[in-house]
């Protein structure tokens, strides 16, 4: 097995989203604008109300996938498919926007600690134009493995033979929430294909003589394993890793397509009220 080494250490930008959320911006920042097939990685994470009560109310999306993943508190989603629900703490709502989408994601809290992700995953140009797509699963479903002083949510991906809900048919997505005791040791199989990504949001993390510390986005270098340990007090972070799609990426705000061409096309089906072409598939729950 060959370990991945750091590649690049990206440090979180404060952003304003929404009607004013602050979000920590790592993914699509001046320091790394996408890591194919990621384009986009936020984490919002505040007990101000000031921060995110305002929340996303009605927005566009065309031609990638969101994923948002929820650490703590609970917001109202809805979208123009007729997709409905109130996603709670350790929930996750993966949302397939492909030809086009318009949603809203209102917090149904007005105190108390508001903290997720929300990720997003690029489309192959064969399927942005695509029937929208939609899956969303409670904490329940997500299955977990406790080994020791390591203990793992599986989102999307496999780990100990345990696979986690959310399917990405086009990049093979896995997605795993990593809490570790004190000195505690991971490490997991990478196929040597597959882009990757760390980000730990408690504590701190040792990547072979390397400290990293909250609000830091780590990127994995070449390799078929990940290994880290946790520091003096523990940590908790994301490990992400998908198959890159090596094609062209055109993004301007909340459309990512292949060409300019068709980024002006999204731009005219919204302002001409006809980015919305078809009715969801929608998951189970």
């Amino acid at each position: 097995m060959t370990l991945r080494k750091i590649e690049q250490i990206i440090q979180a930008l404060a952003v304003s989203e929404g009607a004013g959320v602050v979000v920590h911006r790592t993914l699509g920042t001046p320091g790394l604008r996408h890591l194919d097939p990621f384009l986009m990685l936020d984490h919002f994470a505040s007990e101000n109300p000031d921060d995110y009560i305002a929340g996303f109310p009605d927005h566009p999306h065309r031609g990638f996938i969101t994923l948002t993943y929820m650490l703590d508190g609970h917001m109202l989603h809805q979208d123009s498919m007729g997709n409905r629900g109130d996603l709670r703490a350790g929930g996750i709502q993966w949302m397939k926007a492909a030809s086009g989408v318009i949603h809203s994601e209102m917090p149904q809290q007005t105190n108390g600690l508001m903290r997720g992700f929300q990720l997003w995953i690029n489309l192959p140009a064969a399927e942005k134009m695509s029937r929208p797509g939609y899956q969303e699963y409670p904490a329940a479903r997500i299955p977990e493995v406790h080994a020791g002083g390591v203990h793992v949510k599986v989102i999307s991906g496999e780990y100990a033979s345990q696979r986690g809900p959310v399917d990405d048919p086009h990049t093979q997505i896995l997605y795993l929430d990593v809490a570790l005791a004190p000195n505690a040791e991971f490490s997991h199989a990478l196929h040597g294909a597959l882009s990757a990504f760390l980000y730990p949001f408690e504590g701190e993390i040792r990547i072979g003589e390397r400290r990293v510390a909250t609000h830091n986005l780590v990127v994995l270098g070449t390799g078929d394993q990940v290994a880290l340990t946790a520091g003096e007090r523990g940590a908790r972070l994301i490990l992400v890793a998908g198959r890159p799609l090596n094609e062209p990426i055109v993004q301007y705000g909340p459309f990512v397509m292949s060409t300019e061409k068709e980024i002006r096309e999204a731009i005219d089906d919204y302002r001409n009220d006809r980015l919305v072409r078809a009715a969801a598939r929608v998951g189970p729950a």
